[in-house]
C-alpha cells in the first residue's frame, strides 16, 4: 500500500510540475523540451531512434554519429530524434515512463547521481555487455563499473571524469614552489603555507554549496559513503579525517577560503579565480571548459597535475561526475539502438569524437595516443600542455565510487548542512556534522523500507 501511495503522489507531483513549467514546446509525455535536433529525416525508410538528454551539448555527439552512421550504413539508415529536457524533468519523466512501461525513448542519458534509481528491482534497461566486454580491458574500470549491476553493464560512460589539481603556475612560481615536488596532501598543505606567506593568495577554495571539494578526496582515500553492501558509512573515520583536512586548511591554517558564491560554478567564483584569487583548484577534468568559457585571463597560466596522495594510498585521481547513456527495454529496435549507442561512444572513432567535439577525455584509454587526440586545439592552447602523458600514467589509479539509491540523500546533506556548518560557519566539528547527517539519512533509509 505504501508503494502504491508513493507512486501515486510521485505521478501527481510530475503532473503538477509540468503544468507549472511555463512556456515551451510540449512533448507527448507532457514535458517541456528545451532543444530538439534530428538527423536522417529526409531518408526514406530510415528507422527512427529517439534520444533524451539533459545537456544540449550531448546532442552534438549523437548528431555527428548519426551522420557518420548513415554514410557508412546506407542499407539500414536511422532517423535520430534528439530532445533535451531540464535535468530534474528528464530524470523524473524517464523513471515514470519505465515504471509505467510506456513512453520511454530508445536511448537516454542518466546522470551518475541518479543512475542507481534505475537499477532498483527489475531493471528496465538493456544490458550493453555484448559491446563493453570485448573492450573491457581498454576501458577505465571505475567508469564502467559504476553503471553496472549483477554482472550487467547498463550505462555507457561519457567521459573519464578524472579529478586533477589545476595550478596557477604564475602564482606558484612567485612563491618559489616547484609544482612537481608536491607528492602528498601534506606537501600540498605545506606549499599552501608558503604561497600564502609569499604572495598573500590562498592555496585553494573549498565549496560549501556543493560536494566537489569533498567527495573526490573521500574516494581517493579509499573510502566512500556506502560499503559494498549498501550500508551507510558517511561518518566513518576516513571520511571524518578528510573533512578535517579541509576544515584545517580553511579555519586553522587559513591557506584556503570558502569558495566565493559557494561553489565552483558560480559567477562570483569565476571572477575571483580569473583575477588570480587562488593558486590552485581541485576539480574533475570536465571542468576544463569552464576555464575557457569563464576565466579567459588565466590562459597560459594553468597546468593540470594528478591529485597528491594520501598516506598509505596509491590513487592519484578519482572518477567524479558523469553520464551513463542507456537503451531502454521499451525500444522497438533494441539491438539497433544498442549498436548505434556503441558506435557513438564505445567505438574508436566515437571515442575520439568525444574529445574533438565535446572536449571530454574518453573512458576508452587505448585512443589517448591516437594522432587525432594530439592535434592542436583550444584546450592545449589554453593549458599550454598536453594532458595525455599524465592520463596514461594515472589511468590505473582512478578510484571509483559506490552508488546506491540513497546517494542523492548524502549529496543533499553535504550541500545543505555539512559543508556549511563545518567550512563556512565553523559551528560544528567534522565528526559532529557527519554524525548528524548520517543519523538524518539513516532515518530516511528506514522510512523507505
Amino acid at each position: 500500500m505504501k508503494k502504491i501511495l508513493f507512486f501515486g503522489l510521485f505521478a501527481f507531483l510530475i503532473i503538477m510540475l509540468t503544468a507549472c513549467s511555463g512556456e515551451g514546446e510540449e512533448d507527448s509525455a507532457g514535458g517541456e523540451i528545451e532543444a530538439t535536433a534530428s538527423v536522417g529525416d529526409d531518408i526514406e525508410g530510415a528507422t527512427e531512434i529517439t534520444f533524451w538528454t539533459f545537456n544540449e551539448l550531448h546532442m552534438q555527439i549523437f548528431q555527428n554519429a548519426a551522420e557518420r552512421w548513415n554514410k557508412e550504413n546506407s542499407d539500414r539508415p536511422i532517423k535520430l530524434v534528439a530532445e533535451t529536457y531540464p535535468y530534474d524533468q528528464l530524470h523524473n519523466n524517464l523513471l515514470l515512463s519505465l515504471q509505467s512501461s510506456e513512453g520511454a525513448p530508445d536511448i537516454a542519458d542518466i546522470e551518475v547521481g541518479r543512475f542507481s534509481n534505475y537499477l532498483e528491482g527489475e531493471v528496465q534497461l538493456a544490458p550493453m555487455n555484448d559491446y563493453i566486454e570485448p573492450i573491457k580491458e581498454k576501458m577505465v574500470k571505475a567508469r564502467i563499473d559504476m553503471y553496472s549491476k549483477d554482472g550487467n553493464y547498463y550505462g555507457v560512460p561519457t567521459h573519464l571524469g578524472a579529478t586533477v589539481v589545476y595550478y596557477n603556475k604564475e602564482i606558484m612560481n612567485e612563491a618559489g614552489i616547484d609544482i612537481d615536488s608536491i607528492k602528498t596532501w601534506d606537501d600540498y598543505k605545506e606549499a599552501g603555507k608558503t604561497v600564502l606567506e609569499e604572495t598573500g593568495v590562498p592555496m585553494t577554495t573549498v565549496e560549501t554549496d556543493e560536494h566537489w571539494s569533498y567527495w573526490p578526496l573521500v574516494s581517493q582515500s579509499g573510502s566512500g559513503f556506502f560499503n559494498d553492501k549498501g550500508e551507510l558509512t558517511l561518518d566513518n573515520e576516513k571520511n571524518v579525517k578528510v573533512l578535517q583536512f579541509l576544515d584545517d586548511m580553511v579555519n586553522e591554517s587559513k591557506i584556503a577560503v570558502p569558495t566565493p558564491g559557494g561553489f565552483h560554478h558560480s559567477e562570483e567564483y569565476y571572477g575571483f579565480m580569473n583575477e588570480g584569487g587562488a593558486a590552485s583548484l581541485m576539480m574533475p577534468m570536465w571542468y576544463m571548459g569552464r576555464f575557457l568559457d569563464y576565466m579567459p585571463d588565466l590562459k597560459g597560466k594553468m597546468v593540470m597535475k594528478p591529485m597528491p596522495l594520501w598516506e598509505g594510498t596509491e590513487a592519484r585521481s578519482a572518477g567524479m561526475g558523469g553520464t551513463g547513456t542507456v537503451v531502454t527495454n521499451q525500444s522497438e529496435n533494441v539491438e539497433l539502438a544498442k549498436e548505434f549507442l556503441a558506435y557513438t561512444k564505445l567505438s574508436k572513432k566515437g571515442s575520439i569524437q568525444l574529445w574533438k567535439i565535446l572536449g571530454f577525455v574518453p573512458p576508452r584509454s587505448d585512443v589517448w595516443e591516437s594522432p587525432e587526440l594530439q592535434e592542436d586545439n583550444k584546450y592545449f592552447d589554453y593549458f599550454s600542455d598536453r594532458i595525455w602523458d599524465m592520463l596514461v600514467d594515472i589511468r590505473s589509479e582512478v578510484s571509483g565510487v559506490e552508488l546506491t539509491t540513497n546517494t542523492t540523500d548524502v549529496i543533499t546533506e553535504l550541500q545543505t548542512n555539512v559543508m556549511h556548518s563545518v567550512i563556512r560557519q565553523d559551528s560544528q566539528t567534522p565528526e559532529e556534522a557527519l554524525k548528524q547527517a548520517a543519523d538524518t539519512i539513516s532515518a530516511k533509509m528506514e522510512s523507505k523500507e
